[in-house]
């Protein structure tokens, strides 16, 4: 935990340090304590670098946490936010919004963005609870994938009768911290809080449901219970994450395992260290993609995707058969 916070550190002043123009450090150290400061310095880190900065530490907490219950709740080392339908259910809302709605700010892509991302994870969750044994983890995984290729179907039909639509919506479905202002971090702030306060009751439910089901319903654990703790604090981190900074990807899949690495299996260890893990990679992720490409830069989330695809081969290298 110590080290991670250590590496926060680092990540933060990055992002306020590097960019297209590098600053001192007493000047951004003046620009944080004045925010009145209209001076050159003061414009570039009050407007431009504090508001993705802040928008990486909570799309980057969100992410890791809602990973690594993922992973908990399918017991699956391979899934991440998105197996619930979560980005899919975000970029219909979001295709709707622009398409029909006219759309044009990142202020208001955040709420169609974070209603999509909640009905969708509603329609799964309903979906894998229907018969018996209801919401088992190869249920949810399957109910969760089935909508994502029906629901990105629905985007491609929009999209290609709606060109003005396309240019708008491709600068947002390739995961940035740029745009997003202060105000709508203030504004999804609240739900990615009680996501993260979820995940903390959610530790030791998690713990049970790593050695099967029954095996918990023996300790006293209700299954249901648990597994509806844990899916509404999913949506309530992925859906704001989402919201936030776009369908990033990878950061759900890798930060929970680079966690357990780190501290073991137990969860309640695990999810406290995602939460300072998550916002290292995705800043990191930013900061590389400015420094890259001066003058221009390249957005955090390609390059947390070109980051974490050898991580997801890895993975899948190591990974051993299951018996289903």
């Amino acid at each position: 935990m110590v080290l991670a916070g250590l590496l926060l550190v680092v990540a933060v002043a990055a992002s306020l340090l590097v960019g297209a123009r590098d600053l001192a450090f007493g000047e951004v150290v003046t620009a944080v304590l004045r925010p009145d400061d209209s001076g050159p310095a003061g414009v570039v880190v009050q407007g431009l670098r504090m508001p993705r900065t802040v928008v990486g530490l909570l799309a980057g907490l969100a992410l890791g946490v809602a990973g690594a219950l993922m992973q908990g709740i399918t017991r699956n080392p391979l899934a991440d936010p998105g197996l619930l339908g979560v980005n899919a259910g975000a970029s219909l809302f979001v295709v709707v919004g622009i398409a029909w709605f006219g759309v044009t700010a990142a202020g208001g892509y955040v709420w169609f963005a974070f209603a999509g991302a909640l009905v969708a994870a509603s329609i799964v969750y309903l979906i894998g609870s229907l018969g018996r044994d209801r919401g088992t983890p190869i249920k949810l995984a399957l109910a969760g994938t089935a909508l994502s290729a029906a629901l990105t179907s629905l985007i491609t039909i929009v999209l290609l009768t709606d060109s003005a639509a396309f240019d708008r919506y491709r600068f947002w479905s390739a995961g940035s911290l740029v745009a997003r202002g202060l105000d709508s971090a203030v504004q999804l702030a609240p739900f990615i809080a009680a996501g993260a306060l979820l995940a903390v009751v959610a530790g030791r439910m998690l713990n049970a449901l790593a050695l099967g089901d029954d095996l918990a319903r023996g300790l006293g654990q209700n299954v249901v219970t648990a597994r509806i703790v844990c899916a509404v604090a999913v949506v309530l981190l992925c859906g704001s994450a989402t919201a936030l900074a776009g369908p990033i990807v990878f950061v759900g899949l890798a930060v929970p395992h680079l966690a357990r690495w780190f501290a073991g299996p137990d969860y309640r260890r695990v999810l406290p260290l995602s939460a300072l893990l998550g916002p290292v990679l995705l800043l990191s992720a930013d900061v590389l993609g400015r420094v890259i490409a001066r003058p221009g830069e390249i957005e955090a989330g390609l390059v947390v995707a070109f980051l974490g695809a050898p991580v997801l081969i890895a993975l899948v290298r190591r990974a051993r058969p299951v018996a289903l």
